[in-house]
């Protein structure tokens, strides 16, 4: 376990080898918010400190970040699960799945996380333990000020994340070291910013205040004794954290700088020098001024010379903005009169889908790593607490209890999916999955997995099964009603099948499900036990004259009088067939 000597050492050489990336981070910011006179103070007159152009690098990171933000499916089952204890121990893990992403609010945090992925090249999540409720909770971190520490093999071992706050709430926050806070002895008002840090690795988590003399306001030891933090790395030439818009800052001045310089020459026009005749010896202005000259067409303002290309000049930068920033004029509405079928505007857009499916394929690989390590965390440091958890299961609410020992049981594993419609119009997408199933290409269950809709797949399965079989079950009781007449004709009481239906009428309003109607109204008389046992002949009895009627159905079987049960009926019906 490291010191907090140690650890401010270790903070101090990581802060020195990503300060190039803060650099890069910190200029995008300032673009993000407006103030790009922060990154080129020169370029910009106290007239106009601020761009008098759209801020076109928000508006597309701030699109396509809502773009990436839905979240994917969350399934432990799988295709090749043939027994129901499985399936049923899968779907458990499944809910307690959800519930930790609903429980964190991981699909909020996700249209700001997404936001951080595009403009700072990489996402950061940590599990926290939440004590108070006993369970883990996704925090997703800004990267700005965050410094994870990655072995060769992509892992984190370590993070430091520094932030800013007041003293006064700093103080609040830890009232035992309100007075080391504050410093009292040359406190003044007006509440100083300090510097935060925390310190995250497989052994500990440490708060403590450099500017306090690295006063530790809290040291927590690590019971998994595992580094709870994972990253996402946007793909780059040179494995460093490069946000989408770094390369474009230049442009997003350039376009800026054109934008005041016309209205600089705008002004200009408006007031340019008056010529004037030299036979005028006063210079009238205003709206009803009057000067007299015997040359009066020679009374003029000069016109400023421009050149040619200048308002077109900021076209030209919109253009490469939109290039680099790789956002489609059609993700604002704007498109091309050659631009006239969905084809068109599918290619416009296949650049932005692009970019979604790469970004949600490194979300994938990073909430997987999140869920294992949460049910690991539940596992370990609650595993016998018994909880009971709610949430919604396919749309539909659900209460469930489980004990983290026997509900995960060492199975870590989790199915996080996109689908391999990611990126593409969900519209469209389950489209192409319907024409992929109806021409035999892909099985049911593959459907279920890939469409873009949260769905319990094992579930869904399950709930076709029970529509099918029900259908079924109504077409035969359909039938058995419409046999009526037959079993009238061959001298066979009606009376049990007309009860039934009257039975499941009264079911059906009362909203009972139809398999235990059918049971229960069509369920077969006990025979007394005298009919069951085996008759013995008896000395002096007369044997049965053969000459006796005995009505025997379809199959040799002869019913009760009077008393069809459900397979008889449903015999006949297919012997009238």
């Amino acid at each position: 376990m490291l010191s907090i000597k140690e650890i401010t050492a270790k903070v101090s050489r990581l802060q020195t080898r990503y300060a190039s990336r803060d650099g890069r981070m910190r200029d995008v910011l300032s673009a993000r918010q407006g103030d790009i006179s922060k990154v080129y103070p020169s370029m910009f007159s106290e007239e106009y400190p601020k761009p008098l152009v759209a801020n076109m690098i928000d508006v597309a990171a701030r699109d396509l970040a809502e773009a990436m933000a839905p979240l994917p499916s969350f399934n432990c089952s799988a295709s090749n699960m043939v027994s129901d204890t499985a399936r049923k121990a899968a779907d458990m893990r499944a809910r307690i799945a959800n519930y930790y992403v609903d429980r964190s609010q991981l699909q909020v945090q996700m249209y700001t996380g997404a936001d951080w992925y595009n403009t700072y090249g990489m996402l950061i999540g940590r599990i926290d333990l939440d004590y108070e409720n006993n369970e883990p909770t996704i925090t997703l971190i800004n990267p700005f000020g965050s410094y994870p520490e990655i072995d060769r093999f992509g892992r984190c071992l370590s993070l430091s994340q520094i932030v800013g706050m007041d003293a006064e709430s700093l103080a609040s926050m830890y009232p035992e070291h309100a007075d080391k806070i504050l410093n009292k002895n040359l406190y003044t008002p007006g509440s100083p910013y300090l510097s935060l840090v925390r310190y995250h690795d497989k052994d500990q988590d440490v708060i403590y205040c450099p500017e306090r003399k690295d006063l530790v306001l809290a040291r927590t030891p690590n019971p998994v004794k595992e580094c709870l933090v994972k990253v996402a790395m946007r793909p780059t030439i040179d494995g460093e954290a490069r946000g989408q818009f770094d390369d474009i800052l230049a442009v997003q001045l350039a376009r800026a700088r054109f934008a005041v310089l016309q209205i600089q020459a705008a002004e200009k026009s408006i007031q340019a020098p008056i010529a004037i005749p030299q036979d005028v010896q006063e210079l009238a202005l205003g709206p009803d001024s009057i000067m007299r000259s015997a040359n009066p067409q020679a009374i003029r303002r000069v016109p400023l010379e421009l050149p040619a290309g200048v308002f077109t000049e900021s076209g030209v930068l919109e253009r490469e903005l939109r290039i680099g920033a790789r956002y489609p004029e059609s993700r604002s509405g704007n498109l091309d009169a050659s631009v006239v079928t969905g084809r068109g505007v599918q290619a416009l857009q296949a650049g932005f889908d692009s970019q979604i499916k790469a970004a949600q394929s490194q979300f994938a690989l990073l909430f997987t790593d999140l869920i294992s390590m949460s049910f690991k965390v539940d596992e370990k440091l609650f595993g016998n607490t018994v909880k009971e958890i709610r949430g919604l299961d396919d749309g539909m609410p659900f209460t469930m209890k489980y004990v983290p020992s026997k509900a995960i049981n060492g199975d870590y594993t989790v199915d996080v999916r996109y689908g391999i419609m990611s990126g593409m119009n969900p519209n469209n997408a389950i489209v192409a999955l319907l024409q992929m199933r109806s021409d035999k290409l892909v099985s049911r269950d593959y459907v279920r997995r890939e469409i873009p809709v949260e769905i319990n797949v094992s579930q869904e399965e399950q709930k076709v099964d029970i529509e099918e079989m029900r259908d079924a079950l109504r077409l035969a009781v359909a039938q058995t009603a419409q046999a009526i007449p037959t079993f009238v004709a061959q001298g066979q009481d009606p009376t049990k099948i007309i009860n039934g239906l009257a039975e499941m009428i009264k079911g059906r309003q009362k909203g009972l499900q139809i398999e235990s109607i059918v049971e229960k109204a069509f369920a077969p008389e006990p025979q007394p036990m005298a009919q069951q046992a085996p008759q013995l002949p008896v000395a002096g009895a007369a044997p049965a004259s053969a000459s006796q009627p005995t009505s025997v159905q379809a199959g040799g079987v002869a019913p009760a009088a009077g008393r069809p049960d459900i397979a008889s009926l449903l015999a006949s019906i297919g012997g009238a067939a």
